[in-house]
């Protein structure tokens, strides 16, 4: 078979860093003149980007094998990723996998290639997680709506619930000038907006040139991207509060592109349970960091990451978290249910949570987030705001995001997609999204005003 009538197809999962990931290894194979085509679709070579940051990541991996093996039963099935550092041998134990890398090995997928005949026993490449220590910059295009530019990747906290450093390595950053040259080529295919992302992207300059030291600054890189011609969106995504400083909050209140939504990980409202977990803030700071941020972007969007059910949460503890979320001025809540992962510190400690009691912490948690999402949707009635359309037609609407972050809902038009503009927030839909009204609505609408009523 020649190799550009091979076809190669991609299934990542976790977080936005591994779908980025993905994107520059498919362009490697690209490069070498594979096809790329949809993991629906018969392909000669199957790459499943593997998470280990949820019980429920680790169980999916097995389905999306089958799935493969069901589409064509001759194709290479290759696993890399997280799951794939942490957990070869059992990557490689599941039926249909042919090969298996790990945190350096992934990038180099296209060189352990050969006659991509399935494999009687799965090869296994992954090195040792100190040997991680050097830098793979990446960037995805999912849509022609956003990008997801990675900046950083790796971890030096020790989190006593995390496998990320295990899985990653130590933090270590993209050069600037590679940064940019990242987002101008983001920029050059007409995509509108970039969202920021690495493991630990406050951290951002050090190991910047493979040394420790910070040549940069995570406010250095922001103002730097703010310059990038052609970009009308970035978004930071998610930053730890302790590095999230008052100065980057000042930066992006008054910048050219940044625009007012961040995702600050809480955890815990509880300072106990947070020394337990080894973070590095308690909650009073978190707390200055939301208010900082609203004092400078009152329509801002904040969303916050918390586990529920971490080892000695008690009911007193739980409830110190709920109720600090509550009357904190945030806009939606990311829930996870602690789940014990192997070679962790916390999968050690005593008095662990019934899992029904975990699960019931967790629907309480996420009844607050929608509380607090309809709160901050009603709060932002009647303004004028931006919204930037996205490319699907779901069931007859093109939906969109307000540079806040408020989901936006009318009816599908092609030409919409991937256009900004100015509306007025009106009311809130029976599903929770909002309705608006145009400030100038577009000429090839016009003809269907009766529709938009």
């Amino acid at each position: 078979m020649h190799i550009k009538s091979k076809k190669v197809a991609f299934y990542t999962l976790g977080c936005k860093l591994n779908f980025s990931e993905t994107s520059t290894i498919s362009r490697d194979f690209e490069a070498e003149g594979y096809q790329k085509v949809g993991f629906d679709d018969v392909a000669d070579i199957y790459v499943i980007n593997t998470c280990s940051v949820t019980e429920n990541a680790d169980k999916q991996f097995k389905t999306i094998v089958r799935k493969a093996q069901q589409l064509n039963p001759k194709a290479f099935v290759a696993a890399v990723g997280c799951y794939a550092q942490l957990k070869p041998e059992e990557l490689a134990a599941v039926d249909g996998v042919d090969l298996v890398l790990g945190a350096t090995e992934k990038f180099k997928l296209t060189h352990y290639l050969n006659d991509l005949s399935k494999n009687e026993q799965a090869q296994i490449h992954a090195c040792e997680i100190d040997d991680a220590d050097f830098y793979v910059g990446s960037y995805a295009i999912g849509d022609r709506t956003r990008a997801f530019l990675k900046v950083q990747d790796g971890c030096d906290y020790k989190c006593t619930y995390c496998t990320i450093p295990l899985a990653r390595g130590i933090s270590r950053s993209d050069t600037l000038q590679n940064v940019l040259k990242n987002a101008a080529e983001i920029s050059a295919q007409n995509i509108q907006e970039i969202v920021l992302t690495g493991v630990n992207i406050g951290d951002y300059g050090k190991g910047e040139f493979g040394n420790k030291k910070h040549e940069h600054t995570f406010l250095d890189l922001v103002k730097a991207l703010d310059n990038v011609p052609g970009i009308s969106r970035l978004r930071i995504s998610s930053i730890e509060p302790n590095l999230l400083k008052n100065e980057t909050i000042e930066f992006v209140s008054q910048s050219n592109c940044f625009v007012p939504h961040f995702h600050l990980p809480l955890q815990s409202g509880s300072n106990e349970i947070l020394k337990q977990m080894r973070r590095r803030y308690m909650k009073e700071l978190y707390a200055e960091r939301v208010e900082k941020i609203k004092q400078f972007m009152p329509d801002a969007c904040i969303g916050v990451d918390v586990i529920v059910g971490f080892p000695g949460e008690t009911d007193t503890h739980f409830l110190e978290t709920y109720h600090f979320l509550n009357e904190l001025d945030i806009s939606y809540l990311h829930v996870f249910t602690y789940s014990e992962r192997d070679n962790t510190p916390a999968a050690l400690m005593e008095n662990p949570v019934d899992k029904g009691i975990r699960h019931k912490r967790s629907k309480m948690l996420r009844g607050l987030s929608v509380k607090k999402r309809r709160a901050f949707y009603e709060n932002q009635l009647g303004k004028v705001k931006t919204v930037l359309f996205e490319s699907e037609n779901k069931a007859g609407y093109i939906h969109g995001f307000t540079e806040n972050y408020v989901k936006v809902k009318t009816p599908w038009h092609p030409e919409l997609v991937n256009t900004a503009h100015q509306i007025r927030l009106s009311h809130i839909d029976a599903d929770g999204l909002v309705r608006f009204e145009w400030m100038n609505q577009p000429d090839f609408l016009k003809v269907f005003t009766v529709e938009f009523q």
